[in-house]
């Protein structure tokens, strides 16, 4: 599968954990879209790039000391897109978990 944010390290990295969380939220909500649409192939893209950004939120050195969390989030969003759901996580939870990000985020 094609990168979607190739190269984009250096920027990614100028963010706060706030901007970061909220673009993945982003991600995951369009995925989680496409999905209640059974447009398989939309979701499967927004879903890798949600991961491509997560991966790059784990490589940023500012977040060292935040690894569990976002790992935990990672294992979470697999598990729900492509495992069988054993979090029971809801999508409403993972809306709302992401909407905090981005209120944070504009502020």
């Amino acid at each position: 599968m094609k990168l979607a944010h190739k190269n984009s390290a250096e920027r990614w990295y100028k963010f706060s954990l706030a901007e970061q969380m909220a673009n993945i939220g982003s991600e995951v909500s369009r995925a989680l879209y496409w999905q209640e649409k059974n447009n398989q192939e939309q979701k499967d893209k927004s879903f890798w790039r949600s991961l491509e950004l997560i991966d790059l939120t784990l490589s940023d050195p500012k977040h060292k000391n935040r690894l569990k969390e976002i790992l935990r989030l990672r294992e979470i969003i697999c598990d729900l897109f492509i495992g069988k759901n054993e979090f029971k996580i809801l999508p409403e939870q993972l809306k709302k978990y992401f909407l905090e990000f981005g209120l944070a985020a504009r502020r």
